[in-house]
């Protein structure tokens, strides 16, 4: 059955006064369903069957199934024309002219025609339609001869510079899917993904100037490159300085709202990259910046990044001694429905880490309590990496909690889940971590000893603090706090601070 509930859940409460208007202009009879439907899968909270019943006054199976098919092609046909009045209302234009322009040419009127032309490419030029310019480009190209004013050799040079473009988006494009597809397999077998050279060797190829190439569509894609290099490697410091450089050079573009959707995504990404490298008050300012574009053109995008925006506000906050304010944040969420799967799993985690780290393992528990999917499942929707954390979180909880019986079957659960891929994937640290836990919930009187404090310090390859993941400090901090007899929220916090303090030290 077509999941009705993911699309209801995108829509704002503009939205749906909007639909619910087109639906009552559509509906001929006046005993039509749709709306008392549309209004109920709006609330979220019965099922089918309760649904049905409510509608027709008892299960009828056929009936509903024929209503809610009826309601979903009208929600498509709504979606789509929203999307042409709004996003697209300059590719449609364009398209107007262009299809007048041609009229005229038939016609042979030819001035008429290059004056709609030329509004054409001043409007695709604006919005960086370099498919749309090219047809422009190739319009004007193929009627110069029978306009003597027409100047052909611009025109020529214009279509091949717009051709690089167009080469670049689709080489970026291709580029793009390859590496999103090797991430979707987690499947790196301790290769790295070094973005520098792909995107040096992209743009030697073509001979275009990146300054002078990137729209914020095309920054986006380059920008989840860089973020997927740097989620491999672990190492976001390398990929800050392009990111926020390359960021400034294309705010200067007079259109640069006309690419919402794709400037709401830097921003992310940047203040993401800057949480990242435990640059926190340099992080909320662009999310600051994110969330005021969230809010442009009537909230339009703003359903589809909340999540992520309140997410990554409320890390920043956890991590620069706000704990109690990035708890607030996110609570209002836990039991919330959103078509961003990924962001909710997140958010559940987040919570979860905060009570942690706050010693509220009842409320760490409770919240864990509604993870009853498979570890397959969570892996398909949030990758390898969060069923992992989660993982590690869980037998951590069950050690605090004193749950030794369960923490030991999902410690042997995790050996034979993930060892082998951990080992694959140059992770061996972390089977090393989980030695120590094992070793101190066997026995935990030995963990504050000097022989036990010298065996863990010799046992990793350390690497400096400021260059180490947040989220790795994050749990190795529970060793440490255990080591110390210290508190495990301020120890994280220590930590947290000596990297930043190296960041500034020269």
């Amino acid at each position: 059955m077509i999941n009705l509930n993911d699309i209801v859940s995108t829509f704002s409460t503009e939205d749906q006064q909007k639909f619910i208007t087109y639906l009552e202009k559509k509906n001929k009879r006046n005993d039509a369903k749709n709306i008392a439907l549309f209004n109920l899968l709006s609330e979220d909270e019965l099922n089918s069957k309760d649904i049905s019943i409510k509608l027709y006054g008892s299960e009828k199976k056929d009936a509903y199934h024929a209503l809610r098919k009826r309601l979903h092609q009208s929600l498509i046909d709504f979606t789509a024309n929203q999307s042409l009045q709004d996003e697209n209302s300059a590719d449609m234009q364009i398209i107007k002219y262009l299809l007048a322009a041609k009229s005229f040419l038939k016609q042979n009127q030819h001035k008429v025609a290059y004056k709609i032309l030329d509004k054409a490419e001043i409007l695709a030029t604006e919005h960086y339609l370099f498919p749309m310019l090219n047809e422009i480009y190739h319009t004007k190209i193929q009627y110069a001869y029978a306009n003597p004013s027409v100047e052909l050799d611009p025109l020529i040079i214009k279509l091949k510079g717009n051709q690089k473009h167009i080469a670049i988006e689709n080489e970026l494009n291709i580029v793009y899917v390859k590496i999103r597809q090797t991430l979707n397999n987690i499947a790196y077998k301790g290769d790295v993904l070094d973005f520098q050279t792909i995107l040096d060797n992209t743009f030697k190829t073509h001979n275009i100037n990146i300054n002078d190439a990137l729209s914020f569509k095309s920054l986006y894609q380059l920008v989840t490159i860089a973020s997927i290099s740097a989620f491999i490697t672990k190492d976001y410091l390398k990929i800050e300085p392009f990111l926020i450089n390359t960021y400034k050079s294309i705010l200067n573009y007079k259109s640069k709202e006309n690419q919402l959707y794709y400037h709401i995504q830097i921003l992310y990404a940047i203040a993401n990259t800057l949480f990242r490298n435990k640059k926190f008050s340099e992080s909320m300012p662009y999310l600051e910046l994110m969330h005021e574009h969230m809010n442009l053109k009537k909230q339009k995008y703003y359903t589809i990044f909340k999540l992520k925006y309140l997410l990554l506000k409320s890390l920043n906050l956890n991590y620069s001694n706000q704990q109690e304010l990035a708890i607030q944040t996110l609570e209002p969420f836990i039991k919330s429905k959103h078509p961003d799967t990924e962001s909710l799993l997140d958010i559940n985690l987040s919570l979860i880490v905060y009570y942690f780290q706050k010693n509220d393992l009842k409320k760490a528990h409770q919240v864990f309590s509604k993870f009853y999917h498979t570890d397959s499942w969570y892996a398909e929707k949030a990758g390898k990496e969060w069923v992992i954390k989660k993982n590690l979180i869980e037998i951590l909880l069950h050690i605090e909690l004193k749950n030794i019986d369960l923490a030991e079957s999902r410690l042997l659960s995790f050996k034979r889940g993930h060892y082998s891929y951990l080992k694959s994937i140059n992770q061996q640290r972390v089977i090393t971590y989980l030695g120590f836990v094992e070793a101190y919930y066997k026995n935990p009187e030995t963990v504050t000893t000097k022989a036990f404090k010298d065996t863990v310090e010799n046992a990793f390859d350390w690497i400096e603090t400021h260059k180490e993941d947040i989220f790795v400090i994050s749990f190795y901090s529970w060793l440490k706090g255990k080591i110390n007899n210290t508190d495990l929220y301020q120890t994280t916090i220590t930590l947290i601070k000596q990297a930043q303090q190296e960041l500034t030290t020269p």
